[in-house]
């Protein structure tokens, strides 16, 4: 993990200075942009391990940075807002960031998700993974691939990590810490409503399933049911 590049975008140099200083007190590679044009032109010229993308930005802000990087990419994204509302974080999630923070954060917490994150991409194994097969639903780790009803169904990164960890749990209630565990790689933070946003759109890939449902369990969490 050690030397991955991850990029920080935000236009407040003090922030990209405290992110650069502990990054790369635990061996990362660290490189900036102050504006959204030109971290659009970094990702592409140059893929990062990781991009740290600030909300508020001049040009072209974090949105339509992360908008347009999900068209061609599926690079890890942490967002960052400056504002503790659900409406920020939960447009964010819907274009396809992983994470999100809120400033001001704290930043060990920060590093602590940037090497989860990349752990999670680590442990992934191209080979030796079986399809799993659960009603009409079939689930390919191998390609990272879904078929529901027998159409291949296009999903996120942690749309797809999620419906994994649910097959491999099948018919258990899985708490959202676990979830986030599970699919995310790291431990509960206090926020869950990453876990609700990306079940929500988990479910419209399984909308033309007729076997396969996620059941919300009230007061613990959400099962796979078929």
């Amino acid at each position: 993990m050690a030397g991955e590049r991850i990029l920080v975008v935000d236009d407040e140099q003090n922030i990209i200075d405290l992110v650069t200083l502990y990054l790369e007190r635990d061996g990362f590679k660290v490189e900036s942009a102050t504006d959204g044009a030109v971290a659009l032109e970094m990702i592409q010229a140059d893929e990062p391990s990781l991009v740290v993308l600030d909300i508020m930005l001049p040009e072209v802000d974090g949105f339509e940075v992360c908008r347009r990087t999900r068209a061609t990419s599926e690079v890890p994204i942490i967002m960052l807002t400056a504002r503790d509302e659900d409406i920020d974080k939960i447009v964010g999630l819907e274009l396809g960031a992983d994470d999100y923070l809120t400033k001001p954060f704290n930043p060990r917490e920060l590093v602590a998700r940037i090497k989860a994150i990349l752990r999670r991409l680590e442990r992934r194994e191209p080979d030796g993974n079986a399809p799993l097969s659960i009603g009409d639903v079939v689930i390919d780790p191998a390609r990272r691939e879904v078929h529901v009803a027998g159409e291949k169904v296009s999903m996120r990164t942690k749309e797809f990590d999620l419906l994994l960890a649910f097959g491999q749990h099948r018919g258990i209630v899985l708490t959202r810490e676990q979830l986030l565990n599970l699919a995310w790689g790291y431990d509960f933070y206090g926020q869950t409503r990453t876990v609700d946003v990306h079940i929500a759109h988990l479910r419209k890939r399984l909308a033309k399933s007729e076997l396969v449902q996620i059941e919300t369990v009230t007061g613990v969490g959400y099962k796979l049911v078929d």
